[in-house]
């Protein structure tokens, strides 16, 4: 079952995370924009149900996460999210922690 992406009601919520991104996540935008790595298209702040991932790219499904501080109080909410996006769409999700970009 596929569901949707990019919904409508979600669209000021990633407009202001794009605008508000970390310096981990402005610093690996950089790096992945452009089909820099391998001729691949990611996008920044992408929804896919209700959630908002911090990159994705469509072509070989996969999802880009940093987690900052507040990662550790959240891995709950984490690996919920993590199984709907494998499980209902596919989608294989890599999780790094904010001080490896660096």
């Amino acid at each position: 079952m596929q569901t949707i992406m990019n919904k409508s009601d979600v669209t000021d919520n990633r407009k202001e995370l794009r605008n508000h991104s970390t310096p981990a996540e402005a610093i690996l935008w950089r790096m992945l924009k452009g089909k820099q790595i391998a001729g691949l298209k990611f996008r920044c702040q992408h929804s896919v149900g209700p959630y908002v991932l911090d990159f994705y790219c469509p072509q070989i499904k996969l999802a880009i996460e940093l987690d900052g501080e507040v990662h550790n109080r959240q891995q709950d909410y984490d690996e919920q999210r993590s199984y709907f996006l494998n499980r209902v769409d596919d989608i294989e999700v890599l999780r790094f922690e904010n001080r490896t970009v660096f």
